[in-house]
């Protein structure tokens, strides 16, 4: 009889994708190659799952508090004799089975933050953007080339690049017009080139990068 270990799955390999690279007016100025180990791998849902709720729960400000029955202002004194009333024997008003008592195993202030391996958060960031890749939902441009901010820009390259819903916008150090010009739009979701994460990517509809600000795998990894 052989004894044989858990069998590993091969990983699948990844997928070339392209992008077409338009400027704000939505001419089509070429194709781009996505970096198949960003935009081609296999979705992890499980990771991405994990990931994703750490996210959320380091978001929690963890700052609701009760009172304890020591914490609880009066009951110092018994609230009726020990004998004789035919009721329960209660030594304090404050107790947490009397109204107006302290809670008893009620929640204090705490830390929600989950620890997560910087491979995990790198693996959801490469699922994320796959998974908007594989949809056709990464949209790419040369640049913000505004000499001021206008929202009315703004809105007028969204609709010339055909991209309709919530767009999460990547922005790079130096798109400060593009930031204001964005900024009065509530379906628009901005994100400093080195805070992408999957998250964000996950709850829009678009994710529009520039020459900039377009991930590789060399830069996911300095930015982990």
């Amino acid at each position: 009889m052989t004894l044989r270990g858990p069998v590993k799955k091969e990983r699948a390999t990844p997928v070339k994708r392209t992008v077409e690279r338009k400027d704000l007016s939505g001419k089509v100025l070429g194709k781009v190659d996505l970096d198949p180990e960003l935009f081609g791998i296999e979705p992890n849902k499980a990771v991405l799952h994990q990931v994703i709720t750490a996210q959320l729960a380091a978001k929690r400000s963890g700052t609701q508090s009760t009172l304890t029955r020591a914490e609880v202002r009066g009951g110092g004194a018994k609230p009726f004799r020990q004998k004789g009333t035919g009721r329960a024997r209660q030594g304090s008003s404050r107790s947490p089975n009397q109204v107006g008592g302290g809670v008893a195993l009620g929640p204090k202030p705490r830390s929600y933050a989950q620890a997560t391996p910087k491979k995990m958060v790198r693996l959801a960031l490469r699922s994320a953007l796959s998974d908007r890749a594989s949809e056709d939902r990464v949209a790419l441009i040369d640049s913000f080339t505004w000499d001021e901010p206008k929202t009315k820009d703004a809105i007028a390259a969204l609709t010339a690049l055909g991209l309709e819903g919530k767009v999460l916008v990547v922005l790079g150090d130096e798109d400060f017009n593009a930031a204001l010009s964005f900024r009065n739009l509530s379906q628009i979701t901005m994100i400093a080139a080195g805070e992408i994460n999957a998250y964000d990517i996950l709850a829009t509809d678009w994710v529009l990068f520039t020459d900039e600000t377009l991930p590789t795998a060399n830069s996911t990894k300095e930015s982990a």
